[in-house]
């Protein structure tokens, strides 16, 4: 009996990937929506002291492997991915670098929330019923999140951010097309500008039918202020001293306490309502006496996913008095993935059309 090509498929289901290709696997996830490519295998070794180091170390040396992954064909322009590495001293458990279509971020909220999901389904640690505590050493600094088990399941996430504080409220730039814009910027993890909707006279709203506008918009804020702000600096650190995105408020259509839209890197939408951004968020509220400690905002994203963010402490921080928030939301697995790079693709290292 001669082997039909159907008979064919059914047992050779496998690809031997050739030994001058790339072979990447990664788990990939998402928080309330926001994608998150987990690198485990096939990524070089990268060389460094801290996780700034090994960020900066990836940056020169295999930017086109962060290309190959985040950008088309297979990623698109709104993916976002991590690397995990060596914590920067023994007290934490792993270092953490993230990826995105720009660039490498300082902080992510999500990608922490999803990470630390997956320390527990994949028996990374010692898992016990309630809390699972995790020590992270990201780009920003040392973040502690909280893993909560019941019946052998994760029912949830919530994290403390790195001291985060406000630079200035009511500040106001101009931005072709839309005139004066009034902002507060604010950092919890990365900086960012913040535009309250009710404060500014704008023809989009914070829904998905306005999600080009949105796009177009806050990469215009962002742009103007970048220009013109020149306190945009991490008390610390160099590499933190930059604008990520821009941050859309407005009142909730779903009854949650407000709604929160950002756009970072370079266009991308956050599908959650933005870890770092919430925390940023807690700062403000905090300056402004919007909420106490033991009160919790729910603040639900483009997407209509929440995080609920709250304040544990207030601490000083370099010149600022900052405080230290908790964001909580939840994680779930995609799917798993073994990406191979043909050396002779003529795309290989990705392309993005939006």
């Amino acid at each position: 009996m001669l082997m039909t090509t159907y008979q064919n498929i059914l047992n050779k289901k496998k690809y031997k990937t050739p030994e001058s290709w790339y072979q990447i696997d990664t788990i990939d996830m998402h928080t309330g929506g926001e994608p998150l490519r987990v690198i485990l295998n096939g990524f070089p070794e990268l060389k460094g002291n801290s996780v700034l180091e090994y960020r900066n170390y990836c940056k020169n040396n295999f930017d086109h492997l962060r290309t190959a992954l985040m950008f088309e064909p297979r990623g698109h322009a709104d993916m976002y991915g991590c690397i995990l590495l060596p914590p920067n001293d023994t007290d934490a458990d792993f270092g953490i670098i993230f990826l995105h279509n720009e660039g490498y971020s300082t902080m992510c909220g999500h990608a922490i929330i999803a990470i630390s999901t997956l320390a527990v389904e994949m028996n990374w640690i010692a898992v016990k019923e309630g809390d699972n505590v995790l020590k992270i050493d990201a780009p920003c600094g040392r973040i502690t999140s909280f893993v909560e088990v019941q019946d052998g399941k994760v029912q949830g996430v919530k994290f403390h951010c790195v001291p985060s504080f406000v630079v200035g409220l009511d500040r106001k730039v101009t931005v072709p097309g839309l005139g004066e814009v009034t902002y507060d910027l604010a950092y919890g993890g990365a900086f960012y500008a913040y535009v309250d909707m009710k404060t500014n006279n704008f023809d989009f709203d914070l829904s998905a039918e306005s999600y080009r506008k949105l796009i177009q918009h806050g990469m215009e804020i962002k742009q103007a202020v970048m220009e013109t702000d020149h306190d945009i600096l991490h008390p610390y650190e160099d590499d933190l001293s930059f604008l990520y995105g821009t941050i859309f408020i407005h009142d909730s259509p779903n009854g949650k306490d407000s709604r929160n839209v950002c756009i970072f890197a370079e266009g991308e939408v956050d599908r959650c309502p933005t870890g770092s951004g919430v925390s940023g968020r807690m700062a403000i509220h905090k300056t402004k006496n919007e909420i106490d400690y033991g009160q919790v905002m729910t603040i639900e994203s483009i997407t209509d996913s929440v995080f609920k963010g709250s304040v544990v402490k207030e601490q000083d921080f370099g010149p600022f008095k900052a405080v230290i928030p908790q964001v909580e939301g939840t994680a779930h697995i995609t799917g798993m993935h073994t990406f191979v790079i043909d050396p002779n693709d003529p795309v290989k290292n990705g392309f993005i059309l939006r």
